[in-house]
């Protein structure tokens, strides 16, 4: 239920390569940063195309033939935009964050510390930290994956925030991250303006109905989550 098998389809091997060896698949957040720098190097290679009015920082980037980075967009990276990825106007490509072929960072969006796998879509006003997009993930327009509770305090003694515990089926887990955004299985979607609370983990093909705030945990595959509304009409009065 928790494995990477369970969320993603993993017969490729370049996405599989973040998930050898993880029991759990959140495990596999902290591995970005030093398999992402097998895959770039050292040093900057451009192949796609960066048009004019793109910001490339001087550090480690990797982009491949057929990715494209927008004018506005600014890649800070260390970073991976594999083939056919496309970093949109105004997009912030943040330290750690690996685009796989087809991926989408879109407008006025932010990634951090995050894996897109292949065709993963994060196009409108979407913050994506510490998480990992399943394969044709789309996230609606607004829609935050927040990393960092609102009570993660450091501690004084050790300068460490605590790390992020779920309970699934009464059972605890200590994931051992201070920092953990979402995990969204293959084909999961969420509408506009949701809030992915830390710690979430969201199965295969599930729903996120628009302006729902996720509670952490898991939350199944082929679900459907709603926000359930009163709305009220009244008449206007004549002044």
């Amino acid at each position: 239920m928790l494995a990477p098998a369970d969320f993603f389809d993993l017969d490729e091997e370049m996405a599989a390569s973040f998930f050898a060896d993880c029991a759990f698949v959140w495990q596999a957040l902290p591995k970005i940063r030093a398999l992402m720098a097998q895959l770039v190097g050292e040093g900057q290679t451009i192949l796609g195309e960066v048009m004019p009015g793109a910001y490339l920082s001087d550090r480690p980037i990797y982009i491949a033939a057929g990715a494209r980075v927008e004018p506005g967009a600014y890649v800070l990276g260390p970073a991976y935009i594999g083939p056919g990825a496309v970093v949109r106007h105004g997009a912030f490509v943040r330290e750690d964050v690996v685009l796989l072929s087809g991926a989408i960072l879109g407008h006025a969006s932010e990634a951090k510390n995050s894996l897109f796998l292949p065709h993963a879509a994060a196009p409108h006003f979407n913050y994506v930290g510490d998480s990992i997009l399943g394969r044709h993930v789309n996230l609606g327009a607004g829609t935050k994956l927040s990393n960092l509770g609102i009570l993660s305090e450091k501690d004084e003694a050790t300068g460490k925030r605590p790390s992020i515990h779920l309970t699934i089926d009464d059972a605890e887990y200590d994931t051992g991250l201070a920092k953990m955004g979402a995990i969204l299985g293959d084909g999961a979607q969420t509408g506009c303006n949701a809030v992915l609370n830390p710690g979430c983990l969201v199965g295969q093909n599930t729903l996120i109905y628009a302006n729902v705030s996720l509670r952490k945990g898991y939350h199944p595959p082929d679900s459907i989550v709603k926000l359930r509304q009163t709305i009220r009409r009244i008449d206007k009065i004549a002044p």
